[in-house]
């Protein structure tokens, strides 16, 4: 398989010679009114629940993904949607990972806002005192949600002042991500809880948690569960881990200088959407008139820190990188040997160079990951791996936001045909699954909760993709305009 050397943009790439392999028609329009119907029944107001029953609050990621969907159904929604997450953004620039919902009993959801004390504990990094969040962060795919949105109706963005809105916020928390989070020194942002990255539960972080000493077994409740099998959870081993950590920081009030971090990974998947989105907050301040350089090229730098500290030529993918020692002997700064799913998300990066590219394309269709071969649908580790699950959360299932990146990225170097088909499999799953929270890579079964909030929001994106590269033999209904 080849690459073009010249990157793509996945939004403005003209329709391929050849049909769709199913042409948009009843089966489409029947899988965009299903999306709808989650994304209208997940809306509380102001912002959308990944699902109302284990994820009963705005989640950062996923209101990210969430909006991306959302501007196909009513952009001001979309926009509402990440105004409602930046609101709560704190005054060091970091964008906290929940914002609470006071509506919902503290019961419902661990850990919750009376752990993790946000007002109080969070005072010196300027946690806002009228709302209630976490501490931590997860990864930047904001401003690529917030331009995705913007594009989707361009003129009620301008209307609202969208963009001039929500801009000086972006640049606050990437300046948040580059100035703080920087702990290896290598120019790449580090993340100091495993939550932080998005795939929580990865086989990645078993060395680097295996340091931490567990929180007291009866000293946390969780909710997690009451609404999924303990057979697809994470363990209450790492579940105590999880807690300690996040404690541990909490008492040291959130500041990055404070706190001992003793858990700090450098993770591709983390900055390969700080690139996508640095790239992404160019187009916003060009569209505003203002300097888009600084974005590009702290995206460039981004880029090249990420092959420099990241890329390992004998595993054909991204590692991340330990900044701490294991505890068992091993140094601080080396490289984690498992293979996750994150290794391959730096193709959304357009400045890579060639050869990465290529090996990256090789490796998810090689036997790690088996693309298109042994399964249909990305799995978030390695196959061969011996801690790889098909069905506990994050060490093996496929997840549809994961696949949805991918198929951005390979569409981005040029992988047109393979993207298509990656598409089309995860609509497939999508429909078939009934938008399940993630799927077995080698059934498809759908496992976690129904109804997921990102899982319905991007098929109604790809939906919408197939409707602009095929004339549709039943026209798709128009985008709504109400709140």
């Amino acid at each position: 398989m080849t690459s073009s050397a010249v990157a793509v943009d996945p939004d403005t790439e003209p329709a391929p010679p050849s049909a769709p392999a199913r042409p948009p028609g009843q089966a489409d329009l029947a899988l965009r009114r299903s999306a709808c119907r989650v994304l209208i029944g997940n809306w509380t107001g102001h912002s959308t629940v990944p699902s109302h029953g284990l994820y009963p609050h705005q989640w950062s990621w996923d209101s990210a993904f969430i909006a991306i969907g959302l501007r196909h159904l009513s952009p001001l929604r979309a926009q509402r949607e990440l105004e409602t997450l930046l609101g709560a953004q704190w005054g060091d620039g970091r964008v906290p990972h929940i914002v609470f919902n006071r509506a919902v009993p503290l019961g419902a959801y661990f850990p919750s806002p009376d752990f993790w004390r946000s007002g109080a504990a969070g005072a010196a990094a300027g946690a806002p005192a009228a709302l209630e969040t976490s501490g931590i962060v997860q990864p930047p795919v904001h401003a690529l949600a917030a331009w995705l949105v913007h594009r989707a109706d361009p003129a009620s963005s301008a209307r609202r002042g969208f963009l001039a809105r929500v801009y000086p916020r972006l640049v606050a928390w990437h300046g948040y991500l580059a100035d703080r989070r920087d702990l290896g020194g290598g120019g790449l942002a580090a993340v100091v809880h495993p939550w932080e990255p998005g795939m929580d539960n990865s086989p990645c972080w078993d060395g680097p948690l295996a340091r931490i000493e567990p929180a007291a077994a009866g000293s946390f409740r969780r909710a997690d569960l009451v609404h999924g099998a303990a057979a697809d959870r994470p363990t209450d081993l790492d579940y105590g881990r999880y807690v300690r950590l996040a404690a541990e920081y909490r008492d040291h009030g959130y500041r990055d200088a404070a706190a001992p971090h003793p858990f700090a990974v450098e993770d591709p998947g983390f900055n390969a959407l700080f690139v996508a989105s640095e790239h992404a907050l160019a187009r916003i301040a060009q569209a505003l008139g203002g300097e888009p350089d600084v974005h590009r090229e702290r995206a460039a730098a981004l880029t090249d820190a990420l092959v420099e500290r990241l890329w390992s030529p004998e595993a054909g993918q991204f590692l991340s990188r330990d900044l701490r020692a294991d505890g068992a002997g091993r140094p601080a700064g080396q490289l984690v040997p498992g293979r996750s799913a994150a290794g391959l998300l730096p193709l959304l990066a357009p400045g890579l160079p060639p050869a990465v590219v290529e090996a990256l394309l090789e490796t998810a269709q090689g036997p790690h990951f088996g693309l298109g071969t042994t399964v249909r649908l990305l799995p978030s580790y390695d196959l061969r791996g011996a801690a790889f699950d098909p069905h506990r959360y994050w060490r093996g299932p496929a997840w549809f936001n994961v696949n949805w990146l991918l198929e951005r990225g390979l569409r981005l170097h040029g992988a047109g045909q393979r993207a298509d088909a990656l598409a089309e499999e995860i609509l497939r799953a999508a429909e078939n699954s009934r938008f399940a929270e993630y799927v077995d890579p080698y059934t498809g079964a759908g496992r976690g909760t129904r109804d997921f909030g990102w899982t319905a929001a991007l098929a109604l994106d790809l939906l919408a993709r197939r409707a602009r590269q095929a004339p549709a033999s039943v026209p798709l209904p128009a985008p709504r305009k109400d709140s």
